[in-house]
């Protein structure tokens, strides 16, 4: 993983599909890359070794619940499902195996003060997420206060990580911000997601 402003060639020929909040994208063609720009938003990268096939979501826990036992409320019930979605998909589309994944975190930058620092909110939930689940992250670019952009290729599971000036952070921060504030969630689906 690199974070210099020189893109490596690999990630400058090819077809580039945006993951924007919500979106959940999985591909084993070698020409693809995945890229999304974050703040406090979190994107997992998630990759079948042996299969050569992968993913990336991109999702914001928009608000924190003052309940005990559901801290996060209906925002980690998202953020779950995104989670579940995307090890699904590259499992069913992979060798099914567990094991053969391998796993990438990115985001939860702390780039706007009115946010009350969901960037730590979002981080603490998918770390204990993937705790939980009995997964490791192979790699981690987590926190700070700066927007990011990642370029991830599912086929070879090489990730790239740039970190954006305070300009284009600023830009991310009020789109989070509207997002937030509308307390827009995307309802999870009323039936469980079983992980195989």
């Amino acid at each position: 993983m690199a974070f210099n402003s020189s893109l490596p060639p690999e990630f400058d020929r090819g077809v580039v599909t945006t993951v924007h909040q919500g979106d959940c994208h999985v591909s084993s063609a070698p020409d693809v890359t995945f890229s999304t720009v974050l703040g406090s938003c979190i994107s997992a990268c998630v990759r079948d070794r042996v299969a050569q096939i992968g993913g990336m979501n991109h999702f914001l826990l928009a608000e924190q619940s003052g309940s005990a036992k559901d801290r996060y409320g209906a925002s980690a019930r998202y953020g779950a499902f995104a989670m579940e979605q995307l090890i699904n998909k590259v499992l069913s589309q992979g060798t099914g195996k567990k094991a053969n994944l391998e796993i990438k975190i990115f985001g939860g930058g702390k780039i706007n003060s009115a946010l009350d620092d969901v960037g730590a909110k979002n981080i603490e939930f998918v770390r204990q997420f993937l705790a939980d689940e009995g997964y490791v992250a192979a790699s981690q670019d987590l926190g700070g206060t700066y927007a990011r952009r990642v370029l991830f290729k599912p086929h070879s599971g090489r990730a790239f990580v740039k970190r954006l000036d305070s300009d284009v952070g600023a830009n991310v921060a009020k789109e989070e911000l509207a997002i937030a504030k509308r307390r827009v969630v995307v309802p999870a689906p009323l039936d469980d997601i079983e992980l195989f």
